[in-house]
């Protein structure tokens, strides 16, 4: 697959119709308080051009950071006040987070919000980085920024459910190693939800 058909791939994917997901899909036991409040949150699937095809760029999160320390995620954040939405969010964070300067994204829509266990209703924001960049990781945020390969985080085959103990309880949840990277929880299953729909 060319890095074409890769970009029109993620293109069909995002114009195909789901649902929202969340963290707990696979604990259906799980009962969650009606009017829990949500905070909105953006998080950029920016993907780079590369000899190889195309390349996610992911962030291994500070272990100082006080939500999902050390895990691997996309780059960005909650809606701040002076965002315009969560699109606005996701480009500003990863701004700030790995130097990706807005004017060079190219954003190709939105999948549907995904709820975390920390109450936030993310926005993945799906887009192509225009030309190389240099990656600055944010040190009082990311620990490191680097790339995972489209064809892997596009295989459903890729995916495991693993299981861990969360607040007394077994809680299932998905996985994508890559290397020494452990890709789990909400990041992988936002790309579980992309892998569906590109190979839809």
């Amino acid at each position: 697959m060319t890095t074409r058909d890769q970009a029109d791939a993620l293109r069909r994917a995002l114009g195909a119709p789901a649902g929202q997901s969340s963290d707990f899909d696979l604990n259906p036991e799980v009962e969650l308080p009606a009017g829990r409040k949500l905070r909105p949150a953006g998080v950029l699937a920016a993907f780079q051009d590369t000899p190889q095809g195309l390349q996610l760029l992911l962030t291994k999160r500070s272990s100082r950071l006080k939500h999902h320390p050390g895990q691997i995620a996309f780059p960005g954040g909650k809606v701040d006040p002076g965002d315009k939405d969560e699109v606005a969010a996701a480009l500003r964070e990863a701004h700030e987070e790995v130097g990706l300067d807005p004017s060079n994204v190219d954003v190709l829509g939105t999948l549907p919000a995904h709820e975390t266990v920390t109450s936030f209703l993310v926005t993945p924001v799906v887009a192509l980085i225009r030309a190389p960049f240099t990656l600055v990781p944010e040190p009082g945020e990311v620990e490191e920024a680097f790339y995972v390969p489209f064809d892997h985080i596009t295989d459903p085959a890729r995916f495991s459910v693993q299981w861990r103990r969360w607040r007394g309880q077994r809680r299932l949840y998905y996985t994508a190693p890559y290397g020494p990277y452990y890709i789990w929880g909400a990041t992988a299953r936002m790309l579980r939800g992309l892998a569906e729909r590109v190979q839809a």
